[in-house]
């Protein structure tokens, strides 16, 4: 299953890419490693003739298979567990019988002193801990196994010399902790209590049965979500598959590539990654690499949307364009329309607008086989 026009898609976040705006002028290495000046067509996909870019086969029959999504009672339980041992307490089913061993979370209250003070950042009550997960310093966690519950005790410790804090590095410390309780990794169902399920806080939740009935829910409502998902990818792929592209401009993939090479530094930025990092964990490929392999398929993305708007009649009027956007700006409680657009123009909206009324438009005509 082709998965390259969902990533780059998820990657430009709300808007599509589009070029658009003014010209600009942008520099480019040649094979010789100088530096050129080149002209960076900003041109908008509507204003183009983009049939010369791109021909279309069957867009109104396209036919794609998908799976449908449907959790087992495994699945509910897992998440139902999880949401449920969340909500556990010393006094409603945690572990307050046996001694802390090496892969229980341990429910825990802690303070660490350095010299009889305590220090910032060393204090905490109700804290989960996996003992064997190694989250705190050498000699913390393995100096918990074989505590009771209700036992408190001192553990002489020594930071590492390499610790990021100066003040700590190196030096001897002693943690008080207190073992609260044991939370269970997993309850069987009929043990549950409606007393804990009642405690997660969920809305119209107060028993087992209406916990269990709130996580089915809502896990079907997640894989509806992606089935429309998958349907509109493998829908997509299928346009993409049956159009014909015709060499694509340099500058017009130079657009791309830059709004591409743009998304991915502010993402690198925002999980505080290098973008080198953050490109290899999300696609395995360098930022430079990633941003060509994925602005020409963006681009090729983008003509062929558009060049479905133009033969469907699918554009967005400038009429449309004002009152979705004055939509947008209501529903989110903002001041302006420059406000909720941000570094985006007009044009990247409209853009966005048109490829989500083509998308409909393309799955609402297409044969669709659910295995």
């Amino acid at each position: 299953m082709k998965k390259h026009f969902v990533k780059a898609a998820a990657l430009l976040l709300a808007l599509s890419l589009t070029a658009c705006g003014g010209k600009t002028e942008g520099e480019k290495n040649t094979p010789s490693g100088e530096k050129q000046n080149t002209v960076v067509n900003t041109t908008p996909l509507a204003q183009m003739n983009v049939e010369d870019l791109v021909t279309l086969g069957d867009y109104q029959s396209l036919k794609v298979t998908v799976s449908i999504p449907d959790p087992s009672d495994d699945d509910i339980y897992t998440l139902m567990n999880s949401v449920y041992v969340g909500a556990i307490s010393a006094e409603n089913g945690g572990i307050v019988d046996r001694a802390v061993e090496v892969g229980d979370v341990a429910i825990i209250d802690y303070c660490g002193k350095k010299d009889g003070v305590a220090f910032a950042g060393g204090t905490a009550e109700g804290a989960d801990l996996e003992i064997g997960s190694h989250t705190f310093i050498d000699g913390f966690e393995e100096g918990l196994v074989g505590v009771m519950p209700g036992e408190t005790v001192d553990l002489n410790l020594t930071f590492p010399e390499a610790y990021h804090n100066a003040d700590l590095a190196g030096q001897e410390v002693v943690f008080t902790v207190t073992v609260q309780y044991i939370k269970p990794s997993k309850v069987p169902m009929e043990e549950m209590k409606d007393e804990v399920a009642a405690m997660i806080g969920l809305p119209n939740v107060a028993t087992v049965e209406q916990l269990k009935d709130f996580i089915k829910s809502f896990m079907l409502e997640s894989v509806q979500e992606e089935y429309q998902a998958e349907v509109e990818d493998q829908v997509l792929n299928a346009l993409l598959d049956q159009c014909t592209f015709k060499e694509l401009p340099a500058d017009l993939l130079k657009a791309y590539e830059d709004k591409m090479a743009s998304t991915i530094a502010y993402n690198a930025a925002l999980n505080n990654a290098t973008e080198d990092a953050y490109s290899f964990y999300c696609f395995n490929k360098s930022a430079a690499d990633a941003a060509v392999f994925y602005g020409e398929i963006s681009l090729k993305q983008d003509l062929a949307l558009q060049a479905v708007a133009n033969a469907a009649g699918l554009n967005v009027t400038d009429e449309e364009l004002k009152s979705e956007l004055d939509k947008y700006v209501a529903d989110y409680h903002l001041d302006s329309v420059e406000e909720f657009l941000g570094d985006n123009t007009e044009e990247d909206f409209r853009n966005y607008v048109m490829n989500l009324r083509v998308m409909e438009y393309l799955v609402a005509n297409a044969e669709i086989t659910e295995n």
